[in-house]
């Protein structure tokens, strides 16, 4: 404590130029306000992402992980890891692989990063790398001070204090980015390793990183090698094909029936996502393929003509009656339609087909809910209660039982899953309230009271505000 107020007059001006460094080098927070990108939920999507992930991360050692796939609403192609427990797509990379085998390539990729810890070793680096950046700074900061105390604030001293720390501050950025580089170059390497280990071809991978190499060859030229984030275009996709091309499985084709069902996840995905004359360029009158078929009825429902949706999703299930995601688009078209009565039995055949899946649960809730039928109020309440607790983060479901607890006259839990809902959505001051006042409605240590009090407790995230 002495030493620190001894030092404190000296150090005030090195603290200042140390924050302004650390603003430069320290990793990108949390998204402000604590909300995170949107985030696009779709249970025929994501039970494909997961089953081309699944005998990858089995191959790398990771399947008791619960790594979950997390689908971003962004057009861009890109994939990602953040948090070791969950592999990022932008939708824009689904719809910008033509095979399953380019889309399993990427998710290969990311899978490397998991196995290989490279975000714990990365943080790690980032501290060392400050740790770095202020002893560079302290020896800096002493030559200023030299300087300014002989009265010459141009003197040599001064300027190699300046010097001394401009300099180490490109050195450590130079040596993270060099870090990072031989990140990639890894997973890409494990990537290979995992499909080759799975049976399967990492040919798309390579024709994906290929393609972008191509785009980007142009923006890279003249770059200097060691300033870029990723090793140099043309350099990592030589290395890559080299590699993948010792795979005995390098000309193996998907499966037909798994490209089917890649095709009509894009074709879903497009018409959800586009706007309607692009999805009718992309899907025209005249391809009469069960995808473009998919596509032009869910495009149809969107854009107000119900009853042509409801005959085209039919003219489907007629060809594929065990189909649950035909069922879930006829029930969600009549839900959206006004006529939730009308939407219940198909999505009771959804649920059952998808083996319980909770998000079609969470819209069967939904439309029984809206019937405004007591009747259906407790069976609403059931099927509600067996979704959250199988999909703890979709506010919907806890919206939807809300809303019927309120109509069975049950206050306290429509409160507390009311509060839930808000936390979800990152409504911090909302839940806050609403979880208070559930706590006035349930009896002091009981369960209801204990996740009231859990939400009131909780404390933001990273990056959230407090409200």
């Amino acid at each position: 404590m002495l030493l620190r107020i001894a030092l404190r007059r000296k150090m005030s001006r090195l603290t200042a130029i140390a924050t302004a460094v650390a603003l430069v080098v320290a990793p990108v927070p949390a998204l402000a306000q604590g909300r995170g990108p949107p985030v696009i939920r779709d249970t025929e999507a994501e039970q494909l992402l997961r089953e081309y992930t699944r005998p990858i991360l089995r191959a790398a050692g990771l399947e008791k992980q619960n790594i979950q796939m997390v689908i971003i609403n962004e057009s861009v192609f890109n994939a990602f890891v953040a948090d070791g427990r969950r592999i990022f797509v932008n939708y824009g990379a689904m719809m910008q692989s033509d095979t399953p085998n380019q889309i399993i390539g990427v998710l290969a990729h990311e899978t490397g990063h998991l196995a290989g810890g490279h975000l714990s070793k990365l943080r790690e680096q980032l501290a060392a790398a400050q740790t770095q950046m202020i002893i560079a700074m302290l020896l800096g900061a002493g030559a200023l001070v030299a300087g300014a105390r002989s009265g010459n604030a141009n003197s040599g001293l001064a300027n190699a204090g300046a010097a001394a720390m401009s300099a180490p501050q490109e050195v450590i950025r130079r040596s993270l980015l060099s870090y990072v580089r031989q990140q990639e170059e890894n997973a890409d390497r494990a990537g290979v390793k995992f499909l080759t280990a799975t049976g399967q071809s990492a040919k798309g991978m390579y024709e994906t990183f290929k393609r972008f190499t191509s785009e980007s060859l142009f923006a890279a030229r003249g770059s200097d090698p060691y300033v870029m984030s990723h090793p140099m275009p043309a350099e990592r996709v030589a290395a890559l094909e080299e590699l993948a091309r010792t795979s005995p499985y390098w000309d193996k084709k998907d499966d037909p029936a798994l490209q089917l069902r890649h095709d009509m996840a894009r074709a879903k995905i497009s018409a959800f996502m586009e706007r309607a004359d692009t999805v009718h360029r992309r899907y025209p009158q005249s391809n009469d393929s069960l995808p473009a078929r998919y596509a032009r009825a869910i495009a149809t429902y969107r854009h107000g003509d119900l009853r042509s949706a409801v005959a085209q999703i039919d003219a489907l299930i007629q060809g594929q009656p065990n189909n649950p995601y035909f069922h879930e688009l006829r029930g969600q078209a009549l839900l959206e339609g006004g006529k939730p009565a009308e939407a219940i039995a198909p999505l009771r055949k959804a649920v059952q087909l998808s083996n319980n899946a909770p998000l079609i649960e969470m819209l069967l809730g939904q439309a029984l809910v809206a019937t405004n039928n007591n009747a259906h109020t407790d069976e609403a309440i059931a099927i509600l209660r067996a979704a959250v607790a199988r999909e703890t983060e979709a506010p919907l479901g806890y919206t939807q039982l809300a809303m019927a607890y309120g109509r069975k006259g049950d206050y306290a839990q429509a409160d507390l899953a009311s509060a839930q809902a808000a936390f979800l959505r990152g409504d911090n001051k909302t839940a806050r309230d609403l979880a208070s006042r559930a706590k006035t409605r349930f009896a002091i240590g009981t369960p209801g009271w204990v996740k009231a009090d859990d939400i009131v407790s909780a404390k933001p995230l990273p990056g959230q505000k407090s409200n």
